[in-house]
């Protein structure tokens, strides 16, 4: 007799779960106790384990699904078996946004999605929606929930998958990598703590690496999609483009009315006009990291946050790296103390960098790549096109909306020269960061549900994932200098407990300060857990807690997080673990 398989009830407070991914086939033979399918709660990723041994009969739900608790989501039972199905299987998907002033629920039926008139290419919707975002990247993923949350019908337009680049082409596909080159360093370092291998021999599977790239992107992906379906947000799959008459096209074919409309097209990789640069050997961040052979030599054009990024990941690899770089110096948007400590440890790791290089020409030659500077020429195998990223204004193309240097112009509260349109992320360019975005995102849905929010962009931390990592937020010390009566304060990691105890000594804090008041202007990290101890001095600082009080705060002890406090003070000449200046 078949078994049904649940949706389990994996909290007090749970009341729907997401299906991320079958682990399992219609057909395969599952044994008790084996993971069958994985499961995304408001808490967790879990796997739902098969309660009795047999045959995965039948896949009621599909992935990106989202459904109550205690709900049959398939079946187990003997191979070849038949089992009496209902003909429409029950998804639970309702939002606050679908509850009346009563707090029931109304009737699916009166809340089901629009049906497109066949024939018409317009909503079948008589009542227009009252947010239509176009990108459902940070920005626009969470401007449509936010809608949600605050009572709005909502709709979001994405041509590709929700997520953006970010999550599919950007920071998390990197970091999954660079987890990667963590591992391989710890490797190599085993012995100088007394952990002798027997061998240190591995081999790089490239297919695996993508494989589980890919994996965890889905799971992210899946667990947006099903956000999105649970606040009742209804998703179109095509491009959105906003007509002269504010209305919202989805491939050119179905209309779909709204209200207000917020533009979340996110960015593209920026190119420039290179002889050679069309050649199939030179790639963009989107497409490397789908790459299954390891470049022998890979040379990087462009020194910021992705290409030193990944000239860590594939000289950890085993590539030669090169980075060209036109400025004078890697990360060139970033402290120079950072830039120059950041060159340091690229030496270190025998990564070349070029810098001051301006690239003439690339050619292709017997498969490889031959790369013309102002400096020389070199060979590469494979090159990587990493000088930033452009706004993608694909949707707007009928709009005569006022830009700024190709981004389009908002003001504080994302609002566009246009009336009830707005822009979130990486279209206006005010800062090209995920987090950032996701702020934008909230308060332009906030806006164009009736509210009066304003984003404050002047504290967000930027992070660079090398190994040590970077973070800084505020003014650099060249900026501060420039505009205050300036301090300083730096503390080692070299000086820090934890940090030396974890091998990871390398790198320092620096935090400047208005001298007159103690205000903290800019604080920029290098060194372990850098991206995770930025956040702690962009909260203080958005909350103008002074220096003094910082140096005041208790840390745990032995925590990295202790040197940020110790520079604090030593801004003050206040710190207690450093040696005394000499008079």
């Amino acid at each position: 007799m078949a078994t049904a398989i649940i949706m389990p009830k994996a909290g007090m407070a749970m009341e729907e779960g997401t299906i991320v991914k079958w682990l399992k086939a219609e057909g395969d033979k599952v044994e008790q106790g084996e993971p069958l399918l994985e499961i995304l709660t408001d808490k967790v990723n879990m796997e739902v384990e098969a309660q009795v041994t047999g045959t995965l009969i039948k896949i009621l739900h599909q992935e990106g699904d989202v459904v109550s608790v205690t709900k049959t989501i398939g079946y187990l039972g003997a191979a070849g078996e038949k089992v009496d199905i209902p003909e429409k299987a029950e998804v639970q998907n309702k939002s606050e946004a679908q509850l009346t002033a009563k707090g029931k629920a109304e009737p699916d039926e009166a809340k089901a999605a629009p049906v497109p008139h066949e024939g018409t290419g317009v909503s079948a919707d008589s009542e227009p929606y009252d947010v239509v975002v176009i990108g459902g990247g940070p920005a626009g993923y969470v401007a449509a929930i936010k809608a949600s949350q605050l009572g709005g019908k909502v709709a979001l337009v994405e041509k590709d998958i929700v997520g953006g680049t970010c999550l599919n082409r950007g920071c998390i596909p990197t970091k999954t990598y660079l987890k990667n080159a963590e591992i391989l360093e710890t490797i190599h370092h085993a012995a100088q703590r007394g952990i002798l291998l027997s061998s240190t021999d591995y081999t790089i599977d490239m297919d695996k690496i993508v494989a589980v790239k890919n994996d965890v992107v889905k799971t992210l992906t899946n667990g947006v999609a099903g956000l999105l379906r649970s606040y009742g947000v209804k998703t179109y799959k095509g491009v959105g483009k906003v007509t002269k008459d504010k209305k919202v096209t989805v491939d050119g074919k179905e209309t779909i009315e709204a209200r207000k409309i917020i533009l979340a097209g996110g960015s593209k990789p920026s190119r420039i006009k290179i002889p050679g640069m069309e050649s199939s050997l030179v790639l963009t961040s989107d497409e490397i990291l789908d790459l299954k052979e390891i470049p022998e030599h890979l040379a990087i054009i462009g020194g910021g946050v992705i290409g030193i990024e990944l000239a860590t990941v594939f000289r950890a690899y085993g590539s030669q790296v090169t980075i060209i770089e036109m400025e004078n110096r890697l990360a060139p948007m970033m402290d120079q103390e950072i830039s120059g400590e950041l060159a340091r440890v690229a030496e270190e790791k025998h990564i070349k960098v070029m810098t001051g290089t301006k690239l003439e020409k690339l050619q292709e030659k017997n498969g490889k790549l031959l790369i013309n500077t102002d400096k020389g020429e070199l060979q590469a195998d494979k090159a990587l096109l990493s000088i930033g990223r452009v706004a993608d204004l694909e949707a707007i193309e009928d709009l005569d909306l006022e830009l700024v240097r190709g981004k389009i112009k908002v003001n504080d509260k994302m609002e566009t020269s246009m009336e009830g349109i707005y822009a979130a992320g990486d279209m206006n360019g005010k800062w090209m960061l995920a987090h950032a975005a996701f702020k934008m995102g909230e308060v332009a849905a906030a806006n164009a549900m009736g509210k009066e929010e304003k984003v404050n962009l002047a504290y967000v931390p930027s992070c660079l994932y090398t190994m040590p990592e970077v973070g800084s937020v505020g003014l650099t010390e060249e900026a501060a200098r420039a505009k205050y009566d300036i301090a300083i304060g730096r503390f080692s990691f070299g000086a820090n407990g934890r940090a030396l105890a974890s091998g990871e000594g390398a790198g320092f804090v620096k935090v400047i300060i208005d001298r007159k008041y103690g205000e903290i202007l800019g604080v920029h990290i290098l060194g372990p857990a850098a991206a995770e101890m930025i956040n702690e001095a962009a909260s203080l600082m958005s909350m103008e807690i002074t220096a003094h009080e910082v140096s005041e705060i208790i840390h745990g002890h032995p925590t990295f997080s202790e040197a940020f406090m110790e520079a604090v003070a030593d801004s003050l000449k206040k710190c207690i673990h450093k040696l005394r200046p000499s008079s």
